[in-house]
């Protein structure tokens, strides 16, 4: 069963904020973001980390009325390019961490180059293979269909990657872009676009579209999180620990109360007891005295 301090501390933390990016996670080199953070309307503060160290702070203009601020980044570069969560503060508890928010930068590097093999037209049920080729050495290359709903891949190599696909449906056509990279949040320049052009073959049923196109390497580019390992954060931990004092020493001193208060019913109880006696007591002595010998 919990301890009642558990349920103290469960019950007083405020609930993670959201974080977002507008226009987006994937950034041109230069061009401006705006982190977003969102939390309650009785926030009072927030703040911002960058990889594990707080970035900035900023306390709503109106407070009661705006439940999020805005955190601008003039100018992208491999700098501010990195992991962002935020925090908000609640009176004097401090909310849980947001989720983490990647911000990508790219045009740091060459263009790369992207071909289709056999060709960019095929039939469903035919397998694919793009080729991203970066003359400037890389350690990683990045595939993505534009739309919202794709989901990117990952591959490792120096000046070349490929990137196999299929048996393809009409799931799989569309507009795709590579690029390099030396790390999760710093990018090469788009390459030109291509299109996969994919007819559906209706003789065979087995091959319906579908939106979601599976692949080992598949990871969100909303939340760029794969093969990111959690590191704990030391300001994670510093605000649980400052939370749990707060609603600690809180608890204390409702069991001091609750103690003073039962101290003070049992000493009134003994002094009415005591009394009781006391007059009982004086009540057979007089009667004692009134009985002739």
């Amino acid at each position: 069963m919990p301890s009642i301090l558990t349920v103290l501390l469960c019950l007083g933390t405020p609930s993670k904020p959201v974080i977002w990016a507008k226009p987006d996670v994937m950034i041109p080199k230069g061009m401006p973001v705006v982190i977003w953070c969102q939390g309650t309307h009785k926030t009072v503060e927030y703040q911002l980390h960058f990889e594990g160290q707080l970035s900035a702070s900023e306390r709503p203009k109106t407070p009661g009325m705006m439940n999020k601020v805005k955190f601008p980044i003039p100018a992208m570069t491999s700098s501010t390019a990195g992991r962002y969560r935020c925090f908000y503060r609640s009176g004097e508890l401090w909310s849980e961490p947001s989720d983490p928010l990647d911000l990508v930068v790219t045009g740091m590097y060459d263009i790369p180059t992207l071909s289709v093999h056999p060709r960019p037209e095929v039939i469903s049920g035919e397998n694919v293979t793009f080729c991203c080729h970066l003359e400037t050495a890389t350690t990683t290359f990045f595939l993505l269909k534009e739309g919202r709903s794709s989901r990117p891949w990952r591959r490792y190599g120096n000046v070349q990657a490929k990137f196999p696909m299929g048996p393809v449906t009409t799931a799989h056509r569309g507009t795709y872009r590579c690029f390099g990279s030396y790390n999760n949040h710093v990018w090469s320049f788009p390459s030109e676009p291509v299109k996969l052009l994919v007819t559906a073959d209706v003789g065979d049923p087995s091959l319906v579209p579908t939106e979601h196109i599976s692949s080992p390497d598949s990871w969100d580019p909303y939340l760029l999180t794969t093969e990111m390992q959690f590191q704990e954060d030391p300001a994670l931990r510093n605000y649980a620990i400052q939370n749990l004092l707060r609603i600690g020493l809180a608890f204390l001193v409702l069991v001091a109360l609750v103690w003073l208060l039962a101290e003070d019913w049992l000493h009134r109880k003994r002094t009415q007891e005591g009394t009781s006696r006391a007059s009982s007591l004086e009540c057979r002595r007089r009667l004692n005295t009134k009985i002739p010998g």
